[in-house]
């Protein structure tokens, strides 16, 4: 009941046009501080992470002995997107797992990436959830360019911190940088300074999952979306079907 109340005290400020990340970031954070319990899904986060690192050689083998080692590491990146608590509570990793020897693209503006990538001198990647930062591992492997990977500034439902992230091994594939936003999004006025200078200067952006999608896809310059699509609205946001496993750039690329 505190934290109901806690969280309804916080409705008549948030505006019709505060996106959902926003919203769930004061959600959590009053789920938070009612429980003094910062980082509900460590537990869970960490033994995801576990299991699937133990499948590291396996998925890499995968990639390196497929047609295009490129595409299938992005497409086993955007597969991974299902690991996402906050969408699924009742997801179920061993079912997801299953999903990948088959399922493909639906959506896939491959050949615009591998023109953007190889212009690319640098890439900033912004990571989603923790678990799949085994498979944002694997697809770095693949894009033989310096990378920063930026992750949540704090524990935000299971989305994958800098702990989170060395964890899966990130930090010996890429520099791992915090964006200073504890949504779970990338909601560029609540981010550094630090991070905005490097958003800014990045030559090729890869955004996975859909909260960076719903905080980072009206804007004006060029982004890859990288996820699989979990929620109706952001389907119909797309023009895409629901569940649909896509890599598009964002409408309002230059």
């Amino acid at each position: 009941m505190k934290v109901i109340n806690r969280i309804a005290l916080n409705i008549p400020k948030i505006s019709f046009t505060t996106s959902p990340p926003e919203i769930g970031m004061i959600v959590y954070k009053s789920i938070y501080h009612i429980t003094k319990v910062k980082d509900p899904f460590k537990k869970i986060k960490k033994s995801t992470t576990r299991k699937l690192l133990k499948m590291y050689p396996e998925f890499k083998k995968k990639i390196k002995k497929s047609q295009d080692p490129l595409y299938t590491a992005l497409k086993f990146a955007a597969l991974a997107n299902a690991i996402d608590l906050g969408a699924n509570p009742d997801f179920n990793l061993n079912k997801e797992l299953k999903n990948f020897g088959g399922k493909d693209f639906d959506v896939c503006e491959y050949s615009e990436f591998k023109k953007a990538l190889k212009k690319a001198k640098n890439i900033l990647y912004i990571a989603d959830n923790a678990g799949e930062t085994v498979f944002d591992r694997l697809l770095i492997e693949e894009l033989n360019r310096p990378v920063k990977y930026a992750v949540r500034a704090d524990p935000i439902i299971n989305d994958a911190t800098s702990e989170d992230a060395q964890d899966a091994g990130l930090d010996k594939v890429a520099e791992i940088i915090s964006s200073g936003c504890e949504a779970p999004g990338t909601i560029l006025r609540l981010c550094s300074l630090e991070f905005k200078k490097v958003f800014a200067r990045a030559d090729l952006i890869i955004s996975k999952g859909q909260g960076n999608y719903e905080t980072l896809s009206n804007l004006k310059r060029l982004i890859f979306f990288l996820l699989k699509l979990k929620c109706p609205v952001i389907a119909r946001d797309m023009g895409i079907p629901f569940g649909s496993v896509v890599l598009i750039k964002n409408k309002n690329a230059p």
